[in-house]
């Protein structure tokens, strides 16, 4: 999956100067995506190929985010109630009605959003001093990696490669134009 667009450096910088707002930041998103894969199991029950997929994912994240809310309690942080995620939220509002369609799309954006959040958790990791933390998120960004090829890989269980390529082309497009819009936050989207 080839992002349209690259994160720009001053997102790392801003990253850096803010990282403890970054953490929490990074927590809810983990915690997001562990929920998220959980919705897949509660919507698509009837489709036995995507559950077991969708159920390792889901406590993968779970994982992720116990392992960031550890680095954020060495750090006296605390979990704060979760904001509206601008950057998701724009890319939801072009999920399509009807069953099949509204499947495809939630497969294809989760896929876009994990290519988004390997590029960015790869930035950063470049750009860390620390070797734990460096370590730490690299072994994220080679996760989310892998995660957005299993959405990819998903929709190819249920839909023609025409259909998926089409329509992740759309999601592609969809994301840079939403990217591109987005201000630089210390956040992961």
């Amino acid at each position: 999956m080839e992002l349209r667009s690259r994160t720009p450096e001053a997102w790392t910088d801003c990253v850096l100067k803010h990282f403890d707002d970054f953490l929490i930041d990074h927590a809810s998103c983990e915690r997001k995506a562990s929920a998220v894969g959980m919705s897949f199991v509660v919507r698509y029950p009837d489709r036995p190929e995507l559950l077991e997929p969708m159920i390792l994912f889901a406590k993968e994240e779970l994982d992720h985010f116990y392992q960031v809310y550890r680095l954020m309690a060495r750090r006296g942080l605390a979990l704060l109630r979760d904001e509206a995620d601008p950057y998701v939220n724009s890319l939801m509002q072009s999920v399509r009605f009807g069953r099949e369609e509204r499947f495809l799309d939630r497969l294809l954006v989760s896929g876009v959003i994990e290519a988004r959040g390997t590029e960015k958790l790869t930035l950063l990791s470049q750009a860390l001093s620390d070797p734990d933390l460096k370590a730490f998120y690299l072994k994220l960004a080679k996760a989310e990696y892998h995660h957005q090829e299993l959405f990819e890989d998903l929709a190819l269980k249920f839909f023609s490669r025409e259909v998926v390529n089409d329509r992740l082309n759309f999601w592609l497009d969809r994301e840079a134009t939403v990217f591109s819009a987005q201000d630089i936050r210390p956040a992961v989207h």
